[in-house]
C-alpha cells in the first residue's frame, strides 16, 4: 500500500537528520536562543532580504496559526478566511478556542480577492457584530491553487485601504514558489503580508515553521504569547538545526520542485486518459474526478483521500505528493489506473 493521503507521511529528509545526529551532544540554550536557531533566523533573514523582520520557530501549522492570530486580533476582532482555509475547516476551532470568530468566504478556487473580502465587511458594521479585521490565506491554498504576484499586491492594497491585516499559512509554501505557474519570489513576501509562515513540516522537516512577522506593531511581546500557548520549545534547537539545513543552500527548493514534478506526472497522465479535475491545481495535490469503481479497484493498493462526491458514479479524490516521493510509485499508479479504468 502505497499513499498519496498526505506530504508528512515520511519523516525527514536524510540531511536533516545527519544535521541533528551531529550537533546531538552539542550543549546549547533553550527556547530558541541557542546557536542553530540564530543562525537558521539570519540566514532566513538573508534570503527574504529583510533584516527587519522577526522570525519564530513554531513547532506545526495549527500551533502557528492559533498563536499569531490570537495574538495579532483584539477581543472582539475577527478573521476571513475562505471556506476551505484551514483554520476554518481543519484544526478543531483552534482559532475560535482562542475567543475569535473565523467568518467563512464561499470561493470557486479556493482563493480570497478584494470584492470577496468587501462583501465581508459590508455584512459587518457595528459594534453588535465581531470587527473583520485579519485577512488568512494559504499559499497554495488547500485545494492546490495559488496566488501570483499580481493577486497578493491587490489584496496588500485593499487591506491597507480597509485597515486590515494580511496573513499567509504557507505550510505549502515551498510548493506555491516552486509552481510552474508562479511569479513569486520568496523575497517579495514581505512586502505584501503583515506575517507568514514558511512550512518545513510538509517540505522536508521532521517539525517545524518558520514564521515571520513583517508589522511592526505586531512584534512587541511576541515571546510571551509563545510562551502561554506552549509553543516555546526548550529544545528550540531542533527547529532550527532543522532550518538551517534546508535553507544553506536551497534544499527547500530543491524538494518542493521533486514534490511538484511528481504532482505533474500524475496531474498530466490523469489528463491524458480524459479525467476532469474538481480545480485546477499547479501546486503538489491534485484532484482527479474518477468513475468510483476505479476508485475503489485503486483503493486496494494505494491510499488517497476521496475528496468529494461529484455525481452517483464519479468522486473527486485528492493525491498528494512529497519531497519523497518515488516516481516508480507514480509510474505504478498511473499504470494501475489505466489498467483498471479499461477493466
Amino acid at each position: 500500500m502505497y499513499s498519496f493521503k498526505n506530504d508528512y507521511a515520511e519523516g525527514a529528509h536524510p540531511r536533516i537528520l545527519q544535521a541533528l545526529l551531529d550537533s546531538n551532544f552539542v550543549q546549547e540554550a533553550g527556547y530558541g536562543e541557542d546557536s542553530f536557531t540564530q543562525k537558521a533566523i539570519e540566514l532566513l533573514r538573508e534570503k527574504l532580504g529583510r533584516q527587519d523582520v522577526d522570525i519564530h520557530l513554531l513547532s506545526g501549522g495549527t500551533q502557528t496559526n492559533l498563536t499569531a492570530i490570537s495574538a495579532f486580533l483584539r477581543p472582539h476582532e475577527a478573521a476571513i478566511a475562505a471556506s476551505t482555509g484551514h483554520i476554518f475547516t481543519h484544526e478543531t476551532g483552534a482559532i475560535e478556542a482562542t475567543g475569535h470568530k473565523v467568518i467563512s468566504v464561499e470561493t470557486k478556487d479556493g482563493k480570497l480577492n478584494p470584492s470577496l473580502i468587501k462583501e465581508v465587511l459590508d455584512l459587518h458594521t457595528d459594534e453588535h457584530m465581531v470587527k473583520p479585521k485579519l485577512v488568512y490565506l494559504s499559499n497554495s491554498t488547500e485545494i492546490g491553487s495559488i496566488y501570483i504576484k499580481s493577486e497578493l499586491t491587490d489584496l496588500r492594497d485593499f487591506c491597507k485601504e480597509q485597515n486590515l491585516l494580511l496573513y499567509m499559512d504557507g505550510a505549502r509554501l515551498g510548493s506555491a514558489l516552486c509552481s510552474d505557474d508562479n511569479d513569486l519570489k520568496l523575497s517579495d513576501i514581505p512586502s505584501l503580508v503583515d506575517a507568514f509562515y514558511i512550512g518545513g513540516t510538509k517540505n522536508g522537516a521532521l517539525l517545524g515553521e518558520a514564521l515571520v512577522i513583517c508589522c511592526n506593531s505586531l512584534k512587541e511581546d511576541f515571546r510571551f504569547h509563545l510562551k502561554q500557548k506552549g509553543a516555546l520549545l526548550a529544545k528550540g534547537r531542533l527547529l532550527g538545526s532543522q532550518f538551517y539545513e534546508l535553507f544553506r543552500d536551497d534544499l527547500f527548493f530543491e524538494l518542493a520542485q521533486h514534490a511538484n514534478k511528481m504532482a505533474t506526472i500524475l496531474r498530466e497522465e490523469c489528463s491524458n486518459a480524459d479525467f476532469s479535475f474538481l480545480t485546477y491545481s499547479p501546486s503538489n495535490q491534485i484532484f482527479p474526478i474518477l468513475p468510483n469503481a476505479l476508485i475503489a479497484e485503486l483503493q486496494k493498493n494505494y491510499a488517497f483521500i476521496v475528496w468529494e462526491k461529484v455525481d452517483s458514479t464519479h468522486s473527486a479524490i485528492r493525491l498528494v505528493t512529497s519531497w519523497a516521493t518515488k516516481e516508480e510509485e507514480v509510474r505504478a499508479f498511473v499504470e494501475d489506473m489505466k489498467k483498471s479504468n479499461e477493466l
